[in-house]
């Protein structure tokens, strides 16, 4: 009975883990920015400009002067290109796990078992390591100052506003359920191993 309930909670785990994913990598707010400045012919007017960015785009309302740093850019979509191998891998390897699990089921194979809940694991190692190199990209390797600074030159006043946005923290959600899910086979395979 207490195997039962761990392969179903480690499933319902595992199936939140998916989920979790494919909104976070599948929406497009992992960053929000509002920038606030008076620019150069506009009078007592606030410029407001809202961006939101998603994991594998960017999405601009007002515009954004990406001419500015075109080095930057380059290494942008480079930084971009080695994340998503990763999630692709991640992608791989919680689609290999799901079906692994299915297979397994009833009790028929503490090896599958086992290898699922590995690559459940690896996923959601695979999964952290994307959301780490993000926000190493937000918080060391864009330069929000230069672009302030170049900003600053036009508009007086200008004030950029830099947030993680919902999408953001499903991605840390799905990679907990993914690595609980996989613990729990792991414990289901030993379990099966020593006593059937």
């Amino acid at each position: 009975m207490r195997l039962n309930i761990a392969i179903f909670f480690g499933a319902l785990f595992g199936a939140l883990g998916v989920l979790l994913f494919l909104v976070a990598f599948g929406s497009d707010y992992w960053l929000l920015v509002m920038e606030v400045g008076k620019c150069s012919g506009e009078q007592k007017i606030e410029n407001v400009t809202f961006h939101h960015e998603g994991f594998f785009w960017r999405c601009w309302f007002n515009g954004i002067a990406e001419e500015n740093q075109p080095d930057l850019w380059k290494f942008w979509y480079v930084y971009r290109g080695f994340w998503a191998v990763l999630m692709l891998l991640g992608v791989v390897a919680v689609v290999t796990a799901s079906f692994l699990i299915i297979c397994a089921a009833p009790f028929t194979s503490h090896i599958l078992y086992k290898v699922g809940g590995s690559s459940y694991i690896a996923a959601g190692i695979l999964f952290s390591l994307v959301v780490i190199l993000y926000v190493i990209w937000v918080q060391a390797v864009a330069d929000m100052e230069s672009y302030t600074n170049t900003k600053m030159e036009d508009c007086l006043d200008f004030t950029p506003s830099v947030l993680y946005g919902w999408s953001f923290f499903l991605a840390p959600a799905g990679v907990f359920f993914s690595l609980l899910s996989g613990l729990l086979f792991l414990v289901v395979g030993r379990h099966i191993q020593l006593h059937h």
